[in-house]
């Protein structure tokens, strides 16, 4: 509860969580799911909330000497543990399909680096774990590209391009891939997920009309109802993707892809590890292309 603490110290100081945010390069929502998050694991509130400040109550007021203590304390240790040795947590959020492939060979690369410093993988889907990296509850996260701009205090890596294809039943005739769309079932990539919305602006913008089945986000689940002749789907490519009883067409010139990459809160301090672990799914992302 460390980093939590030091936000309550930036808020006590600064009058309000907009402002205590700016210095920590937070934003209001972030500031305020941990002082929220602090306030539940002491068990009292810590502020009198208003539309414009936010003021210590009796509660915050004897809490903020022992909260300076506190961190403090853990700023002393973190000095005398030495600059050799790295310790820790780290918390990776991951979407399911870059967990048993690209998550494995990058956690096991940093692993061997930092044996002292404890990973924990939050599975989630894109959306989700990206309001987990905006309020502080995870340290970064490996998703889908987002559908519209960042806030300027979170910084996207890319890691890998996956193409978008047509699959359908091994069994099914040849036929164009249009044919397919116009009169085969539909199984969708759901279209709550950032996947799922490339899939729907791709037929939105050329004008393709489907004949809805299934909607799902797990494309590996998408995939099996086509290996088992529920319809025809349009999904990315993923390296480890089990092609029994698949056939994938290009889209021609249409191509499209689903991005995956990082994104963490800005700045990545040098020799972090953060900064460390973006360094190994970097790696990771371009051995598997040269696979």
């Amino acid at each position: 509860m460390i980093k939590e603490f030091k936000t309550f110290l930036a808020v006590a100081r600064d009058g309000t969580f907009t402002g205590a945010g700016a210095q920590l390069g937070l934003t209001q929502s972030a500031v305020s799911a941990q002082i929220k998050r602090l306030e539940e694991y002491l068990g009292v509130e810590l502020f009198d909330r208003g539309p414009r400040a936010a003021v210590l109550n009796a509660h915050g007021r004897e809490m903020l000497p022992q909260a300076e203590e506190l961190v403090s304390m853990a700023e002393r240790m973190a000095a005398s543990a030495g600059a050799g040795h790295v310790s820790g947590s780290l918390r990776i959020g991951a979407i399911a399909s870059v967990q048993q492939d690209l998550l494995v060979h990058a956690v096991g690369e940093f692993r061997a680096a930092y044996p002292d410093v404890r990973v924990r993988i939050v599975p989630g889907v894109s959306l989700s774990l990206l309001g987990q990296v905006d309020a502080g509850e995870v340290d970064l996260a490996v998703l889908i590209r987002p559908p519209f701009a960042l806030p300027p205090e979170l910084g996207w890596q890319p890691l890998m391009s996956e193409p978008v294809m047509l699959a359908m039943p091994e069994s099914m005739p040849p036929a164009p891939w249009r044919e397919l769309l116009a009169t085969q079932p539909f199984i969708r990539y759901d279209r709550a997920s950032f996947g799922g919305r490339v899939v729907d602006v791709f037929l939105k913008k050329h004008r393709i009309n489907v004949h809805e089945a299934v909607e799902l986000d797990e494309i590996e689940a998408i995939a099996g109802m086509v290996r088992h002749g529920l319809g025809v789907a349009l999904l990315p490519r993923l390296r480890r993707l089990d092609m029994t009883g698949l056939r994938l067409l290009q889209l021609d010139g249409l191509a499209f892809h689903r991005e995956i990459g990082i994104i963490g809160r800005l700045p990545f301090d040098a020799g972090s590890v953060r900064e460390k672990i973006a360094e190994c799914l970097v790696r990771a992302a371009a051995d598997s292309a040269g696979v």
